[in-house]
């Protein structure tokens, strides 16, 4: 029989650790490889994370609502593999020359200065210096098992004065700490309420795009009576042939790709010391929940009809709500439209959806008096689209063109467009 250990596994592009939300097992219980052992959420995706083994389940390391980095051991599942394999493996690993400086610079190390906030806290308390820390994390990140391990043993550092980085790094945690706010005192009938993973790393991301983006912010408000009207004369045909909702926020949608095909500059990402024009229109959406947010994406959404955009706002906010997004259906983004509307929001500013350049809010469609180009004033279906953008890759100008675009393509919806 062999021990092995399961591993907090990489569940999408720059996903760097994992809250165990669920165990699906027990100790004792059989698995076989690739039956789904514990649900795992991170800032991008809830997802169930399979075996790599087929064998009886012996600890579980990691604790339901704990954090732990992409590499650090969850549980351990003891194989049908026999000892006499695994001792001789384990007494070449311990007698290899793995472990020397030589080898180790020779170890895939692109993770090695990439902190979480509680490696910084951990090593700032105890005066520990993370350039001298080996990470057993993936890609040599350091892990807080690593800052306990030295903790525990009572290591001291190598050199006696430190290096100025490692002060900037010793001081970076217990200044965060200074800068937050203090906590609210509690009265009677307060409720704390924990702050989940994915509630920090909407948060840190929110944080982030509103630190580092200068926003700019623009409106322009759309006549869309006649697309109201063809949408609410075919909405319940449509539903009982292709067996879902025919929304107004598919138009909207595609009225943006088919805008940024010809705007190519709104589809850019800002990369330090040069703009990235992306070549795929991938329309990031958000989908709520009562107490989360997720930007799902509609891949090449300039090459899809009305109805397929449809179907995929349909099928996206299914798999939100029923916790099956995948890290796939989060990656890729080029261009965010909200639907800020489906609350009732008339006028609202987005938070740009780091690192793309812009978001653009569809607000409510209301009915208003509106002075005709006859001089007579009717009552209309109206509704204001709100644009942010980052001022470091865009400038009014093109920002007025592409919004401009995208009112005459919804203005011109009318009984002779086709959503096929």
């Amino acid at each position: 029989m062999a021990i092995e250990q399961m591993a907090m596994p990489q569940l999408g592009e720059s996903v760097t650790e994992g809250t165990i939300s669920k165990w699906l097992v027990s100790p004792g219980d059989q698995v076989n490889k690739y039956d789904p052992i514990a649900e795992v959420m991170t800032d991008k995706v809830n997802a169930e994370v399979p075996s790599s083994f087929t064998g009886t389940i012996r600890e579980l390391v990691g604790e339901e609502g704990q954090t732990l980095a992409v590499g650090e051991i969850i549980c351990k599942i003891e194989t049908e593999e026999t000892e006499t394999e695994e001792a001789p493996k384990r007494e070449e690993e311990q007698n290899s020359p793995s472990d020397t400086d030589a080898n180790r610079q020779g170890k895939d190390q692109s993770n090695k200065a990439r902190y979480s906030p509680a490696v910084l806290r951990l090593a700032g308390e105890h005066g520990i210096q993370l350039e001298e820390v080996e990470g057993t994390g993936a890609g040599g990140r350091i892990t807080r098992k690593d800052i306990q391990k030295i903790i525990d043993s009572g290591m001291k550092q190598k050199s006696e004065a430190p290096a100025p980085a490692a002060v900037q790094t010793t001081q970076q945690a217990p200044k965060q700490q200074q800068e937050q706010a203090p906590a609210p005192a509690l009265s009677a009938g307060d409720i704390e309420i924990p702050v989940t993973g994915v509630r920090k790393a909407i948060a840190a991301n929110m944080h982030k795009s509103k630190t580092e983006i200068p926003h700019a912010w623009t409106m322009m408000e759309v006549d869309v009576t006649n697309m109201t009207a063809y949408r609410n004369s075919i909405k319940d045909s449509f539903k009982q042939k292709e067996g879902f909702n025919l929304t107004f926020f598919a138009f909207f949608v595609k009225a943006a790709a088919q805008a940024l095909k010809e705007f190519p500059q709104m589809n850019s990402m800002w990369a330090g010391d040069k703009i990235v024009q992306k070549k795929d229109i991938n329309i990031s959406i958000a989908v709520a929940t009562e107490d989360s947010l997720f930007v799902p994406v509609i891949k090449h959404a300039d090459e899809k009809t009305i109805k397929g955009i449809a179907r995929e706002i349909t099928d996206l906010a299914k798999k939100v709500r029923n916790g099956k997004l995948t890290a796939e259906d989060m990656q890729g983004g080029t261009f965010t439209v909200n639907n800020t509307g489906s609350f009732g929001s008339v006028q609202s500013m987005g938070i740009i959806n780091h690192p793309q350049a812009a978001i653009l809010q569809v607000e409510s469609i209301v009915k208003r008096p509106v002075v005709m180009n006859n001089g007579m004033i009717a009552v209309r279906d109206m509704v204001n689209l709100c644009l942010s953008l980052d001022h470091r890759v865009l400038d009014g100008l093109v920002c007025g063109r592409f919004l401009g675009r995208v009112k005459e393509i919804l203005e011109n919806i009318d009984e002779h467009t086709s959503v096929y």
